[in-house]
């Protein structure tokens, strides 16, 4: 099954996550460590220490996904403070997966106007 990414919340967990966790291991991660609901229908996202493996876990309907891909060549971009994590965009899901580094863009400008 394929989720609709456009209605899902997408979370990263930072820092390394131990690749030889499967379904069971990376679901108590969610619960116990990044205090989430591993069955409410999200997507979550882990790294392992070299980031050329992402694996991502969802819950559909009646049972668990599991998905991973890893690069031949390159590394993913990834966080590793909780500061630095949080729930992503489903564009931001595509750039990660492309390699784009949108933790480190530049941050938008704002100037109030002194009186």
């Amino acid at each position: 099954m394929i989720p609709d990414l456009s209605i899902l919340q997408i979370y990263v967990r930072p820092g390394v996550t131990d690749m030889r966790k499967q379904v069971n291991g990376l679901s108590i991660i969610t619960e116990e460590e990044m205090e989430l609901a591993p069955g409410s229908g999200s997507l979550f996202l882990f790294c392992s220490r070299d980031r050329k493996l992402i694996k991502c876990i969802y819950w559909d309907r009646n049972g668990f996904c599991l998905w991973q891909k890893r690069l031949e060549k390159g590394k993913y971009p990834w966080p590793y403070t909780e500061v630095q994590a949080r729930e992503i965009s489903q564009e931001q899901l595509k750039m990660l997966l492309d390699g784009i580094d949108f933790w480190h863009a530049h941050q938008r400008l704002s100037y109030e106007e002194i009186a």
